[in-house]
């Protein structure tokens, strides 16, 4: 077994995962779950009825545009991530995609970790009857995660505050740099 690999700066690696959950109607929710490897904040989170690899990009875009696109994505073998759509995603931004092997989820072990906490914290604590209100009370746990909780892979202080005090450290990878020289 090997352990896994350490991110040294934010954007490093963005791990992504699924959890499934269900309306109090027994309509399926799917839920996109992305975390910063390094600074273990949820850089994206995706609450519907479906989720394919088309929203995924459509959602990592929309998280790339304020932080920079990661250098790598580490995901298992879901459709949505081995799908022609995402490997040119990856390859178009050159974010390397690391897979795990089937039937190892611990080899993605952030993600693991945070969807623990989310559901044990909030999909097991609710009884949603509409996806508009499910989508309300995942933002408000997502929000107290990043923005409140001290979490203990950060020094004890939330995940957001442990970000924006390594963001001045980092350019976004994939970054265009401003040079005035060139205008």
């Amino acid at each position: 077994r090997q352990p896994l690999q350490q991110a040294q700066r934010p954007n490093a690696v963005w791990s992504m995962d699924f959890v499934s959950d269900a309306l109090a109607n027994g309509r399926r929710l799917k839920c996109l779950t992305v975390v910063d490897d390094f600074t273990r904040e949820c850089v994206q989170m995706a609450t519907d009825h479906g989720i394919n690899s088309a929203y995924v990009i459509r959602l990592l875009d929309e998280a790339a545009r304020s932080r920079g696109y990661p250098a790598a994505v580490r995901t298992d073998n879901g459709p949505e991530f081995i799908s022609h759509a995402f490997q040119a995603w990856t390859q178009k931004h050159h974010i390397q995609h690391l897979l795990i092997e089937p039937g190892k989820p611990m080899q993605n072990g952030y993600i693991e970790s945070f969807n623990g906490k989310f559901r044990d914290e909030c999909l097991n604590e609710q009884w949603f009857t509409s996806l508009q209100q499910a989508r309300q009370i995942i933002a408000l746990w997502r929000q107290d995660y990043n923005e409140v909780r001290p979490h203990s892979s950060c020094g004890r202080i939330p995940p957001a505050r442990f970000a924006a005090q390594h963001q001045a450290e980092t350019q976004p990878t994939n970054a265009v740099t401003f040079n005035p020289g060139l205008c």
